[in-house]
């Protein structure tokens, strides 16, 4: 293994060092164990894993607060597990079962929680872009000081809506974080070979939204940027836009070979730039921490992921009848003259 270069010293405490390296290494292993599971034919579908990109969200759930929006695209597994949806209720989703966040109907696409401030999930690539700074609008209307965070992707940024959006998030002020996960490939096409101007941030400009290129390895750089995001949107200044630089290991999806990069790629990216093993060496070299403690941390993450899938191989099939239920909406305001 190439030898890493030295980490900056972290600006948090050891505590939420750990925090950070505990959410990750969850990612991490649930989606590794949500492969398994679509090996073995128990998810059907499309499953797309956040394999490598697990600072980019736990950064930026750090520098959330409560009440806080989020909406993304179907790479969303890693996005419940950090805003903390429980593992139980995402892994039965994905295997279609009835315990699972959307009853088991929607299955990896279409997960949601109100509880957690969870809004998909999506499958139509670029809308919830529209639908974020509709959150957003939801906020400023009550005049309450929340912060939607809008997650979509590289090849999502070339959508029309997405600058459609721009316009009047920009216009309304809208408190809207647009986060570019920029994992390099979109569905299989390198950004250099689709895209002609691939500062994919700076394409706010033309509305006058600021924004910010980030290391997306880095979940203390994704942390501070997303802090300064939420800052400028809390201030009523409008949208931000950060442009997170990230890289996933897997395919596009599950059934992608990824034949458009070469082995050698993603190992140089695993050996030099894995964001876990970055908060790993800064917990040992820090004195955060022991190999015991990682290892003990390790089996507990395991623990929890073990559990959600027999959780979700032992939750039943959803009954017949729930295909009529979560159609309309319930106790909505009656109409006044």
């Amino acid at each position: 293994m190439a030898a890493r270069k030295s980490v900056k010293k972290p600006n948090v405490s050891a505590e939420e060092l750990t925090e950070y390296y505990r959410e990750m290494l969850l990612i991490r292993r649930f989606e590794e164990k949500a492969g398994q599971l679509y090996g073995m034919g128990l998810i059907g579908g499309f499953c797309h894993l956040y394999i490598g990109q697990e600072a980019v969200v736990v950064g930026l759930e750090a520098a959330a607060s409560e009440g806080d929006k989020r909406v993304t695209s179907y790479r969303d597994h890693g996005h419940m597990l950090a805003c903390g949806m429980d593992p139980n209720g995402v892994m039965a989703e994905l295997t279609g079962r009835e315990g699972g966040y959307s009853k088991g109907k929607g299955g990896s696409m279409h997960m949601f929680s109100k509880e957690k401030h969870f809004y998909g999930g999506h499958g139509i690539v670029g809308a919830q872009v529209p639908l974020g700074a509709g959150l957003a609008f939801s906020d400023k209307y009550k005049g309450n000081d929340r912060v939607t965070f809008a997650y979509f992707g590289d090849g999502a940024a070339n959508q029309g809506q997405v600058y459609e959006t721009y316009n009047m998030a920009q216009l309304w002020d809208l408190p809207v974080v647009f986060v570019i996960e920029n994992n390099q490939y979109a569905m299989g096409t390198s950004v250099q070979r689709s895209t002609k101007s691939p500062a994919l941030w700076k394409r706010g400009e033309a509305y006058g939204i600021k924004g910010e290129e980030v290391d997306g390895m880095d979940v203390l750089a994704v942390k501070d940027a997303g802090e300064r995001a939420v800052a400028h949107c809390r201030a009523g200044k409008g949208p931000y836009i950060l442009e997170v630089k990230t890289y996933r290991y897997r395919g596009h999806s599950m059934s992608d070979p990824a034949k458009y990069r070469t082995r050698e790629e993603v190992q140089k990216m695993r050996e030099e730039r894995d964001p876990i093993e970055q908060v790993r060496d800064m917990l040992l070299t820090g004195k955060h921490a022991t190999e015991d403690d990682l290892k003990a941390i390790d089996k507990e993450i395991k623990d929890i992921v073990n559990k959600s899938a027999d959780f979700s191989k032992e939750s039943p099939e959803p009954a017949l009848e729930e295909l009529w239920t979560d159609i309309y909406a319930d106790n909505l305001p009656q109409e006044t003259a």
